[in-house]
C-alpha cells in the first residue's frame, strides 16, 4: 500500500514551471495591491529604463522591479539608501523563482502625511463648494491678453510660450514671475495671483510649473493658493506638473490642463484652422465675386444693346428739328397773311362808322334816356309820397298814441310792469299812467273792483 502511494505521488509530480506558476497566481490573488515602506537598496537603471531595486528594513529585504511606464511618473529618481513607500502588486518572476513586488507608485516615506493633509484639505474645500462647476468661469474662445503664474527660469514658461507662438503667436502673453517649489512659494504664488487681478489686462490666467514629487508641488496644495485661485476675477488655467499629477489647484481652477503645454493648446486657438477657414472664407467671396461679375457684365451687354449710338439720336433730332422749323415759319407766315387780311377788314369798317356818328347818337340817346328817368323819378316820388299819407293815417288810427288821445291812459306799477287790473296793485303803491301829452305820477290809496280807480291825476 505504501509503495503504491509513493509510486502514486511520483506520477503526479509538478514541474519547475508548473510550481512557480501555482506560487505566482497564488501570490497575485491573495495580495492585490500592498503598501510596503523600507530603505532602497542596490538601485540599478539598465538601458531599457526599467528600474530594479531592492527594499529592505533591518531584517528582511524583497526584491522589486519598477518598469519605464511608472517610473517616468516619478521626479526626481530615487537614490541609494534613501527611505521610500511604493504600492505595487506582489508576485513572482517565473524564471528565477524570484518573489518580488511589481512597483507602481513610488514616493518618498514622509510623503504618507502630505497625502493625508492633501485629502483633508480636498474634502474641506469640496464641502464648501470651491470644486463645484456652478462657480467656474467659461475660458474665453479667443483670449485678448494671456497671463501666466509660474518661475521665470522653469521649462512651464518655456513650453507655453514655444505652444502659443506655434498655434496664436498675435496674442501678448504676460509673465508674474513667482517661485514654484520651497516654503516662500505659497506666498509668492497668492502675490504673482494679485498682481494679475491689479494689472486687470489678462482674460484668461495660467497658474502651473513642471512635474516633480509631491514635496515639489505641495505649495500648489495650499489652502491660501486655493482660496486666492477661487476668489480670482479671471478666469484661471491650473497646470502643475505631468499628466498624472494632480493638486488641489487642479480642482479649485475654472479648467485643469495636465501639463502646461496642454494649458496652451487649450487656451489658444489654432491659426491654421483659423487660415484655412479664412482660405475656404476668401474662396467663397471669390467664387460670389465672380458670380457678380458676370451678371454685371451680362447686363452691361444687354444695355448696350438696347443703347443707340448717340450720334445717330442727335442725327434724328436734328432733322426734327428742322422738320419743325419748316413748319413754324409757314405757319407765322399764314398767321401773318391772316393777320393783315383782318386788320384791312377792320379799316373798311371803321371808315364807314365814323365815330363822330356814333357820338351824336349816343348823345341823342342820352338825353332822351336822362329825360324819360326824371319824369320816372317824379312819378315815383308822387307815388310814394301819397302811400305813405295813406299808410301814415291808417297807423294814426290804430296807434295807442290815438286811443291816449280819446282820454285813455296806461298805468305802471313801481317796477314798470303794466297794470292790466286792480288785482296788480296794492295801497300806498306808487304807480304812473300815460296820458296822450305825458306822464302822472301817483300813489295807490285803496284797491277793489271798481271800474275806475280814484286818485290824482286820474
Amino acid at each position: 500500500m505504501v509503495n503504491d502511494a509513493f509510486q502514486d505521488t511520483r506520477s503526479r509530480a509538478l514541474s519547475v514551471s508548473e510550481l512557480n506558476h501555482q506560487a505566482r497566481h497564488l501570490l497575485e490573488t491573495s495580495f492585490m495591491q500592498v503598501w510596503v515602506e523600507g530603505e532602497l537598496s542596490g538601485f540599478s537603471r539598465p538601458s531599457s529604463g526599467h528600474w530594479y531595486f531592492s527594499l529592505k528594513d533591518r531584517n528582511c529585504q524583497i526584491r522589486c522591479a519598477m518598469f519605464r511606464g511608472a517610473n517616468q511618473r516619478v521626479r526626481p529618481a530615487p537614490k541609494e539608501g534613501e527611505l521610500v513607500r511604493i504600492r505595487g502588486k506582489v508576485t513572482l518572476y517565473e524564471n528565477r523563482g524570484d518573489f518580488q513586488i511589481i512597483v507602481e507608485h513610488l514616493e518618498p516615506a514622509g510623503a504618507g502625511a502630505l497625502q493625508q493633509a492633501f485629502e483633508a484639505l480636498k474634502l474641506k474645500l469640496f464641502n464648501e463648494g470651491l470644486f463645484s462647476t456652478e462657480r467656474k468661469k467659461t475660458i474665453p474662445a479667443l483670449p485678448r491678453h494671456i497671463g501666466v503664474v509660474t518661475s521665470p527660469t522653469g521649462a512651464a514658461i518655456h513650453d507655453i510660450l514655444t505652444v502659443l507662438a506655434r498655434r496664436c503667436p498675435g496674442i501678448p502673453v504676460t509673465l508674474y514671475p513667482t517661485a514654484v517649489q520651497g516654503q516662500a512659494a505659497t506666498a509668492d504664488i497668492v502675490a504673482a495671483i494679485g498682481r494679475a487681478v491689479v494689472h486687470n489686462r489678462a482674460d484668461v490666467l495660467i497658474i502651473g510649473r513642471g512635474g516633480g514629487s509631491l514635496e515639489d508641488l505641495w505649495c500648489f496644495n495650499e489652502e491660501a493658493v486655493a482660496r486666492a485661485i477661487a476668489a480670482c476675477p479671471i478666469a484661471t488655467v491650473s497646470a502643475v506638473g505631468h499628466e498624472v499629477d494632480t493638486t488641489i489647484a487642479d480642482y479649485v481652477a475654472d479648467l485643469r490642463a495636465p501639463t502646461p503645454s496642454a494649458a496652451a493648446e487649450k487656451i489658444s486657438p489654432d491659426q491654421s484652422i483659423w487660415l484655412r477657414q479664412l482660405q475656404a472664407i476668401s474662396e467663397r467671396l471669390q467664387a460670389a465675386m465672380g458670380r457678380q461679375h458676370t451678371a454685371l457684365e451680362n447686363r452691361l451687354l444687354q444695355l448696350s444693346a438696347r443703347l443707340k449710338d448717340p450720334r445717330r439720336s442727335l442725327q434724328e433730332k436734328a432733322q426734327c428739328l428742322d422738320g419743325l422749323d419748316v413748319r413754324l415759319s409757314r405757319a407765322m407766315a399764314q398767321m401773318t397773311q391772316r393777320l393783315h387780311m383782318r386788320t384791312d377788314h377792320l379799316q373798311q369798317r371803321l371808315a364807314m362808322q365814323s365815330p363822330n356818328r356814333q357820338l351824336a347818337s349816343a348823345s341823342e340817346r342820352v338825353l332822351r334816356a336822362t329825360t324819360g328817368l326824371n319824369l320816372a323819378i317824379q312819378q315815383a316820388l308822387k307815388s310814394r309820397r301819397e302811400q305813405l299819407d295813406y299808410t301814415a293815417q291808417t297807423l294814426n288810427l290804430v296807434s295807442p298814441l290815438a286811443t291816449l288821445g280819446r282820454g285813455y291812459a296806461i298805468v305802471k306799477d313801481d317796477q314798470g310792469k303794466i297794470v292790466r287790473h286792480a288785482g296788480q296793485l296794492e295801497a300806498g303803491q306808487a304807480i304812473s299812467a300815460r296820458v296822450a301829452s305825458g306822464t302822472v305820477h301817483a300813489q295807490v290809496t285803496s284797491c277793489g273792483q271798481l271800474p275806475r280807480l280814484k286818485g290824482r291825476g286820474l
